[in-house]
């Protein structure tokens, strides 16, 4: 089974979310976990939550995905900007409980001139103060596209966070490909090699959702900025191949494409179509 899913609102809770989900022809999503550019969240309905499960398991939903807001960022030279991303992040988790088993997805961050080094370690130290033995979230590092100063663009960093954080069994990755695809990696023309990369450099092992996302901008732009489905740089026939590869087609693929509900019902549905594994 294809276990697919787009970014769905928040706003009008999580059972509704399910819904929006079920009518798209989606058995997953992604959402904020507070507002993507704020600071607030509102509190857990317990009652919503619980309606939300029942859903989940009556029609076989793969694992969710939270999404940390873009303000986060574990390696700023800000330090109150980094005191922010720990206390965000303390709470979601904590939130994330309500709904045991699922996925909390993070951007690394961007270490503002201090260099990758630095932001690695900051990113890593937080983690270590955040992440508990007891929770059942499992938190991912998102791959990134290399725009200004992120951390996250080359699979060796992403290791390098991952060898430094203590709890590594509540640890995982998210493959956004818009994103490595900006960032160099030519999953059109050479996916097996990437993949090969990947598994030697961090480890399949590790990889836990993909983003599946086309590209406005052309391989190593370091751009990041998403296409529809098969209107960018990537295109169909490539992100069909990421969906059907035996490496990857069992993960939850995320359409974080720049469309309304009707937009990723249709997009849902090519790709339902396109499915072999």
């Amino acid at each position: 089974m294809l276990n697919i899913g787009c970014h769905l609102s928040s706003a009008k809770g999580y059972y509704a979310m399910g819904k929006d989900a079920l009518q798209i022809g989606a058995n997953t999503f992604q959402y904020f976990t507070r507002n993507p550019r704020g600071s607030k969240v509102k509190k857990v309905d317990e009652k919503d939550v619980a309606a939300l499960q029942e859903l989940m398991q009556a029609n076989q939903f793969a694992p969710l995905l939270g999404h940390a807001p873009y303000t986060l960022n574990a390696c700023s030279a800000d330090q109150r900007v980094r005191e922010f991303a720990e206390f965000a992040m303390t709470e979601d988790l904590k939130n994330m409980e309500y709904l045991p088993g699922n996925l909390y997805n993070f951007h690394p961050g961007s270490h503002g001139g201090q260099g990758v080094e630095t932001g690695i370690t900051l990113i890593a130290e937080q983690l270590n103060r955040i992440l508990t033995a007891g929770q059942t979230t499992t938190v991912l590092l998102e791959t990134m596209a290399g725009k200004g100063s992120e951390v996250g663009s080359r699979f060796e960093e992403i290791r390098q966070i991952l060898d430094r954080v203590e709890l590594t069994d509540k640890m995982g990755v998210c493959l956004d490909t818009c994103h490595v695809f900006d960032g160099g990696y030519d999953i059109v023309n050479d996916l097996d090699g990437v993949l090969e990369e990947f598994d030697r450099v961090i480890g399949l092992k590790w990889l836990r959702a993909v983003h599946l996302n086309d590209s406005l901008n052309s391989l190593g732009s370091h751009k990041d900025r998403h296409a529809c489905i098969g209107e960018g740089k990537i295109g169909l026939e490539a992100l069909v191949r990421v969906m059907n590869h035996p490496k990857l087609c069992t993960l939850p693929f995320c359409l974080e494409t720049p469309q309304d509900l009707d937009g990723h019902k249709q997009e849902i549905s090519l790709l339902r179509n396109a499915y072999t594994a």
